[in-house]
């Protein structure tokens, strides 16, 4: 059956041997665009996490938990650049008010943590 190459991961192939350069970045792999459910999991636990805490919070502080909260949402399809800023905004609110923001300090570093691998 030639021609059913199926590439699911990183792919090099090396003809010869001098100057070889590069590899085929296959990151999709099966299922791609869809999103790891311990991932979803754990940002659906912090936005309960974080919608508990805005109410113990300063107004400021629960307007910048609201402005942040779309781009940690489990169905969310946003830029990892976005969803950190919004994962560090969170986590600086959630540090400022002690143990009552422990919590979601910490689903912070978890989420940060499964993004990071």
């Amino acid at each position: 059956m030639s021609g059913t190459n199926h590439y699911y991961g990183d792919n090099v192939n090396m003809y010869g041997g001098r100057n070889n350069q590069g590899i085929v970045k296959n990151q999709g792999g099966p299922g791609a665009g869809q999103q790891d459910p311990a991932l979803a999991a754990a940002l659906a636990e912090l936005n309960g996490l974080v919608a508990r805490l805005r109410t113990q919070v300063p107004a400021p502080d629960a307007q910048l938990l609201d402005e942040s909260l779309p781009a940690v949402s489990p169905d969310a399809a946003v830029p990892a650049q976005e969803r950190h800023r919004a994962l560090m905004a969170i986590a600086g609110i959630a540090a400022t008010v002690g143990a009552v923001g422990r919590p979601v300090a910490e689903a912070v570093r978890a989420v940060i943590g499964m993004i990071s691998g």
